[in-house]
């Protein structure tokens, strides 16, 4: 019975964000008894050079620049263009060539980015299920935009709470970023034909956005893809998500210099693996952090930006800059205190699955929602607010938001809403939780193809 028990061809977008959490779904899905194989562009899999003895397979796909990868390209539209050309042909290769092994490919979860798989996967007669790398809120938007051409009206009748500046940047600036708002606007082409939907969040988390959204697909919340030993712990090789497109060469020391620190006493500063921020920002958050014993990510095309000076006067012990941090590690360590934070979608999620209240400064695209959630929602967390004039976040306010989620009136109330997300994402990844009943739901129906 062996050749029954079903293989997923998981098919992710090539950047980080997106291949860790359809990595860990992948991690689960073995766990249940699926063979899983996953793609790499040839460009990220020459860049990573992935180790071949774990228990994911790893198949090569072509976008077109198998060379120098997405940077290479003129433009996201051409990208995304060459992306389906390419890949299309590259991924029927793959099927064909499982076709008469022991475990030909019954299913492929392929990112919301990539629309287009649906057919390459309905051409050969298999189950096709988009997983979505946001939120059930921001998603539930992008489709409303898309059955509305493009446009959404202000107040949505079913989130009257929403104002134009929380909405994902691509509505909430008209024509600012055509080909971005495309994209996600496509990712909700054949809503009503596949298999499942599937969201990297958990049921108890997104109640109202999930029921909305299940209004118009079959939808299978199936998060948070955090590494089973920091939550359920049900997956016990589960400790990583162990493939990583950057160098972490000079973290290994991070979690030694957090175990020197006291509980919640550290501000922990990253903005993800794309936000870029401009010199002015820079410089206010650097006057912010003084204030506190702090550790920043600041990736090294960003050092430049940071005032001159900085860090030779950054006292080392008492505070730390690093180029890349094992953020699994630092946000499950009892020293952090708070997250000062981007808002992407992934850490937004590892936040809330460790329990970290968060100071919100949003840049683009879904974060601005996120932010919004996590203030006025989750009540995790408060936003800094953003000078009018400027654009940008002056230092007096970043520390006064630091300062209320440390320390403030309010800052027992948002540790402890904190801790309550944290409880109930573990409880649904746990046996006979919402995610572990969904995922199931998943299996079965990939099993019977």
């Amino acid at each position: 019975m062996e050749n029954k028990r079903g293989h997923v061809l998981a098919v992710p977008y090539p950047t980080q964000g997106h291949i860790t959490p359809i990595r860990q779904f992948c991690k689960r899905l073995i766990s249940k008894g699926l063979k899983t194989t996953l793609t790499l562009t040839t460009f990220v899999f020459n860049s990573i050079k992935p180790d071949p003895s774990g228990p994911i397979s790893i198949a090569t796909i072509s976008d077109g620049y198998d060379d120098h990868g997405y940077d290479s390209s003129g433009s996201i539209h051409e990208y995304l263009q060459n992306f389906k050309t390419f890949g299309s042909k590259t991924i029927a290769d793959i099927i064909r060539k499982h076709e008469t092994s022991d475990n030909p490919i019954t299913c492929i979860v392929y990112d919301s980015f990539l629309p287009w798989v649906f057919d390459v996967a309905r051409e050969f007669g298999l189950a096709a299920s988009p997983f979505f790398t946001q939120s059930c809120a921001v998603n539930y938007l992008y489709y409303l935009s898309y059955i509305n051409h493009g446009s959404l009206k202000l107040p949505v009748e079913e989130m009257p709470f929403l104002e134009l500046q929380d909405l994902p940047s691509f509505l909430s600036v008209s024509g600012s970023y055509p080909a971005f708002l495309e994209m996600v606007l496509q990712q909700c082409t054949n809503f009503e034909e596949v298999d499942f939907v599937l969201v990297n969040t958990f049921q108890e988390l997104e109640l109202h956005e999930k029921e909305l959204l299940s209004k118009v697909c079959r939808l299978l919340t199936i998060g948070p893809t955090v590494p089973s030993m920091y939550v359920d712990q049900r997956i016990k090789s589960d400790t990583d998500y162990d493939l990583n497109l950057f160098d972490l060469k000079d973290t290994t020391f991070c979690t030694s210099w957090l175990d020197t620190r006291p509980q919640g006493s550290v501000v922990y500063v990253a903005f993800g693996s794309v936000s870029k921020l401009n010199n002015v920002q820079m410089e206010e958050i650097s006057s912010a952090l003084r204030n506190f014993t702090f550790l920043w990510v600041v990736r090294g095309s960003e050092e430049a930006k940071l005032p001159s000076g900085f860090l030779e006067t950054v006292d080392k012990k008492k505070s730390l800059v690093l180029k890349w941090s094992p953020q699994l590690e630092v946000l499950s360590h009892k020293a952090i205190g708070c997250f000062l934070t981007h808002c992407g979608w992934n850490s937004t999620m590892e936040a809330l699955t460790f329990g970290v209240p968060m100071v919100a400064m949003p840049q683009w695209t879904d974060q601005p929602m996120n932010a919004k959630y996590i203030q006025d929602v989750w009540k995790a967390g408060v936003c800094v607010k953003i000078d009018n004039e400027s654009g940008i976040a002056k230092r007096e306010e970043i520390e006064f938001s630091i300062k209320e989620v440390i320390e403030g009136e309010r800052s027992e109330e948002m540790k402890e809403n904190a801790k309550k997300w944290r409880d109930l994402a573990v409880k649904s990844l746990s046996e006979g939780g919402s995610t572990d009943v969904n995922i199931d739901t998943f299996v079965s129906t990939v099993q019977s193809k």
